[in-house]
């Protein structure tokens, strides 16, 4: 009977160990993308650029990518070259809000959510004051 105990406690520690594991890689992706969706920004011009680590803080997403569009035309280019991006290393988005009307484009890839603003939008919602104690990390350029 000992033995039996034991093993199980052993199989239950180890699956807790390999959960672990795989939500620091799952980290480690989202990360990785969320700073190369933000380098897409980065690359057509988009300004006022936050990536947001959201961690430990909102229950529904791991990090937040917001952008400022300067043009309807420019911010749907963003969009798709961030969906391009993802396809490529085969993270599917999850959901896509506002792509017509472009004043505030919502991409969902669940542990990355990027947010694309025109002006007006940006300085109504103010995200980074919403989460104003999240992490800003630093998009290398």
């Amino acid at each position: 009977m000992t033995k039996k105990r034991s093993t199980k406690a052993k199989s239950i520690k180890d699956s807790t160990a390999g959960h672990r594991q795989r939500k620091k890689k799952v980290t480690n992706e989202a990360k990785a993308f969320a700073l190369a969706a933000a380098k897409v920004a980065v690359s057509r011009h988009c300004s006022d650029i936050v990536v947001l680590d959201l961690r430990g803080k909102s229950p529904a997403t791991d990090y937040f990518v917001i952008a400022t569009g300067t043009s309807d035309r420019q911010m749907r280019t963003v969009a798709d070259e961030i969906c391009d991006a993802a396809k490529k290393q085969k993270i599917q988005r999850f959901g896509r809000a506002g792509y017509e009307q472009a004043r505030w484009i919502l991409l969902d890839f669940v542990d990355v959510v990027i947010h694309i603003f025109d002006n007006e939008y940006r300085d109504y919602y103010d995200l980074e004051l919403l989460w104003g104690d999240a992490e800003k990390l630093i998009i290398d350029e």
